[in-house]
């Protein structure tokens, strides 16, 4: 696979990531916040991101 290919793919992808983690906040009433955007930036990793950060566990309170 050539470099623009990749490079096209990679970008796609990440588009679709980021449309997923919007709906996714949407559907579920939970705030979107920053999430779009870090999964944009840095895909499959923005998504892992998205679900499993826990902003209580940031302020100590449970």
């Amino acid at each position: 696979m050539d470099a623009q290919s990749f490079l096209a793919a990679t970008l796609v992808a990440h588009i679709g990531f980021a449309i997923f983690v919007t709906i996714h906040a949407h559907l579920t009433g939970r705030d979107a916040d920053k999430w779009p955007f870090v999964t944009l930036a840095f895909g499959l990793a923005g998504i892992a991101a998205y679900f499993f950060y826990d902003e209580t566990t940031d302020s100590g309170q449970r």
